[in-house]
């Protein structure tokens, strides 16, 4: 089989369709672009996307929330948010405190300094966001938000 017929195959209305591995490597190709995107407009703020996210769920509970909570929502090990929340927490954007409640719990919070490098990071990333949608055409943007529903349901 030639290389050209081995990268491609024909769907049932003729078109070429690319190969399955072509294509879920283009894909995760086009997601780490994306993400190197996201990051880099995060990184004139201070921040990174897990920095932020962790920011963006202190914020959203309007309360200090303990570190176990963290790393459930973050869908990640303890120890992961431990050294965010250590980095954190060395930047000045959150503070540890005990809970009163369970001597076992730490609580991390949101310091003042870190509900302003929540906003600034926010219009960043929505900055960055917006134009990574420009660059597609609507057609192009309707048609990967559809392949992308597909793939997720």
């Amino acid at each position: 089989m030639s290389h050209n017929r081995a990268m491609r195959t024909r769907s049932r209305d003729g078109a070429r369709r690319p190969a399955a591995d072509s294509l879920v490597f283009s894909f995760l190709s086009a997601a780490d672009a994306v993400e190197a995107r996201l990051e880099a407009a995060l990184s004139q703020t201070g921040l990174s996307l897990a920095k932020l996210a962790v920011l963006h769920l202190l914020a959203d509970a309007k309360e200090p929330l303990p570190l176990s909570d963290l790393a459930a929502r973050q869908h990640c090990v303890r120890s992961n948010i431990t050294q965010l929340v250590d980095r954190l927490e060395n930047d000045g954007l959150v503070r540890r405190r005990a809970d009163l409640d369970d001597r076992r719990s730490v609580l991390a919070e949101l310091t003042p300094a870190g509900r302003q490098a929540h906003a600034k990071g926010v219009r960043a990333l929505a900055g960055a966001q917006r134009a990574i949608v420009r660059a597609l055409e609507a057609g192009e943007a309707t048609s990967l938000q559809n392949a992308l529903g597909a793939l997720s349901s």
